[in-house]
């Protein structure tokens, strides 16, 4: 049996109009779940390469610079933009970032 390097869901986005999200909440719902979801999926494969990253850096010792170069860029490229917050949202759900004008 041979394990896969990747795991792959056939799962799609569901169909929703992004002009007017709130107009099928069914389908928002969805949506919402769907990117949920998804970013469960991203914080997980990050903390996955965090434990790899530990590990490799215990074990190499000295040589974890050259040894764990590999790790250290799939960690960094795995937490780019994983979070919760409101900046880490797609656009279409909470619009361009308003500026306060100071008066």
């Amino acid at each position: 049996m041979v394990r896969k390097s990747k795991v792959e869901f056939d799962e799609a986005a569901p169909d929703i109009d992004l002009s007017n999200p709130y107009g099928d909440p069914v389908a928002m719902l969805d949506y919402r779940e769907y990117l949920v979801r998804e970013k469960w999926i991203q914080i997980e494969t990050a903390k996955i390469l965090r434990d790899r990253l530990r590990w490799c850096y215990r074990v190499e010792g000295i040589n974890h610079h050259q040894k764990c170069a590999h790790l250290v860029e799939q960690y960094l490229d795995a937490t780019r933009g994983v979070g919760w917050g409101k900046e880490s949202r797609p656009m279409e759900l909470h619009g361009p970032k308003k500026e306060v004008d100071a008066e």
